[in-house]
């Protein structure tokens, strides 16, 4: 789809500088390596692990990946997995993928995250792990969904897709659970086109992750598990290289464009903001409203429809939910009494544009026509 020059897009990608891009192109041609464990994949993942303060990251060509190699690592192939209706779809498909059944919880009515008290009472005897998602970077409650998974043996990974540098505490929520999980798409706070990356907690865990992310090779000869090819490349290792260097100041622009979202919308009856959490550091990936149509005077959809037509691309971001899709429309917990809130949440999203090259006049723009 084309875009008009005076479209306000829902997101816009960090880019490198193209002069400090050249270069690097260059010197990859040079080396004449151009994948497989290259020089400059070795140096994003060093890069990142110092940036995101974790032990061990590996890097993968998307953000799916990571998800199904999560759990092959783990060894789960089996049973069921906790998890939230309120999400992208890629976090259910990794579980089909690796045979195992999503069981549905219901979320936090103020942050969309999963509900611990849901998924202690979704726990059976099949129960082998909980995959939460931090909703648009705000971290769950992970010391309860720990404490769940403490007392019945309970493996916890976490789809950290939104939460680049997004620490709590003082300390990186991809710290929590067995493994988490980032998405580098072009779409999120800090991309390398497409990529991802899985960080765990131990260096042979590390080393075998690697070796099912590189067809289970270990040396040139030997093969040590049932690997896939979900390598990166040193293109984009690169292009994430340098994507790094720009990643605060794009934070810092983000935050600007929520504190003016947030000032102008306040009084709006009808609107909702996702405000921040105390003693987090946001990244600001997203930046969702939720309407009350009745005391607002238009749906969710009407409000979406007339940003549209003044060329704002809002999202609504995530609806429809994951168990509304035919794949999983006849799990048992796709019910919608047993998934109100996150029902009710889907039903009144909307995500307004959120970039780090919105300008004040972009946001003005946008803030007249949802505020009217």
């Amino acid at each position: 789809m084309d875009i008009e020059p005076d479209t306000i897009t829902v997101t816009s990608p960090l880019l490198p500088d193209l002069d400090e891009f050249t270069p690097l192109l260059r010197d990859i041609w040079q080396r004449k390596w151009i994948t497989n464990n290259g020089h400059y994949h070795r140096e994003l993942e060093q890069a990142l692990a110092d940036y995101l303060g974790v032990p061990y990251i590996s890097v993968f060509t998307n953000g799916t990946l990571p998800l199904l190699t999560a759990l092959q690592a783990l060894g789960l192939r089996s049973g069921e997995v906790i998890t939230t209706p309120f999400s992208f779809v890629a976090t259910t498909h990794s579980l089909w993928w690796n045979g195992l059944t999503p069981v549905f919880a219901d979320v936090d009515p103020v942050t969309g995250n999963l509900d611990p008290a849901a998924v202690e009472a979704a726990v059976t005897d099949r129960t082998v792990a909980i995959m939460p998602v931090h909703v648009y970077g705000t971290p769950c409650d992970t010391a309860a969904l720990q404490a769940i998974a403490d007392r019945h043996g309970l493996r916890v990974i976490y789809d950290a897709a939104h939460a680049f540098g997004v620490r709590a505490g003082g300390q990186s929520v991809l710290r929590a659970g067995d493994m988490s999980t980032l998405s580098f798409h072009a779409t999120k706070v800090y991309n390398t086109v497409e990529g991802g990356a899985l960080v765990c907690n131990s260096a042979e865990m590390k080393q075998r992750i690697d070796h099912l992310k590189n067809f289970g090779f270990t040396g040139e000869t030997e093969v040590v598990a049932h690997g896939i090819n979900s390598k990166m490349d040193e293109i984009r290792a690169a292009y994430g290289l340098l994507a790094l260097r720009s990643v605060d100041s794009a934070i810092a622009a983000r935050r600007t464009a929520a504190e003016t979202y947030r000032a102008a919308l306040a009084a709006v009856p009808g609107i909702r903001c996702l405000q921040d959490v105390p003693g987090v550091q946001h990244n600001y990936a997203y930046f969702p409203i939720f309407i009350d149509p009745a005391a607002y005077g238009r749906t969710r959809d009407e409000l979406f429809a007339l940003l549209k037509e003044h060329r704002i691309l809002a999202r609504r971001y995530f609806y429809p939910l994951i168990p509304d899709f035919a794949a999983y429309r006849d799990t048992l917990s796709a019910r919608a009494a047993h998934i109100p809130v996150a029902r009710a949440l889907a039903d009144s999203v909307l995500c307004l544009p959120m970039h780090h090259n919105l300008s004040p006049a972009d946001l003005q723009r946008i803030i007249a026509v949802v505020a009217r």
